[in-house]
């Protein structure tokens, strides 16, 4: 009885370990709390776009990644690249701006 207690404990332990661990932050990958913080900055930035009128932001992807913001998509101007890229260096949170939009 006292090594199946013994045994139940070590699994459990171990469990415990591993669920702990698989949410822990890496370089190349976020933890739970970082995808949450990231998908807040992520939706700040789409409505300060959506609000500019002269923007066309329907056609402006906007992912992030731990408060790198990342701009992709079409843009009638390169006029309106960096009034999209100067709308979102002032959302909070974000700490780059990735501009990879492109000119139609």
């Amino acid at each position: 009885m006292k090594l199946f207690k013994l045994v139940s404990g070590v699994i459990t332990a171990a469990v415990v370990a591993l669920t702990l661990a698989a949410c822990a932050p890496t370089p190349t990958q976020e933890g739970t709390g970082g995808y949450i913080d990231d998908t807040v900055v992520t939706t700040k930035v789409k409505t300060k776009l959506l609000g500019d009128e002269a923007l066309k932001s329907r056609e402006i992807n906007v992912e992030t990644f731990k408060g790198k913001v990342q701009l992709s998509g079409f843009v009638s101007s390169p006029q309106m690249a960096s009034r999209a890229v100067e709308l979102t260096r002032t959302v909070p949170g974000v700490k780059s701006v990735i501009n990879n939009m492109q000119v139609k």
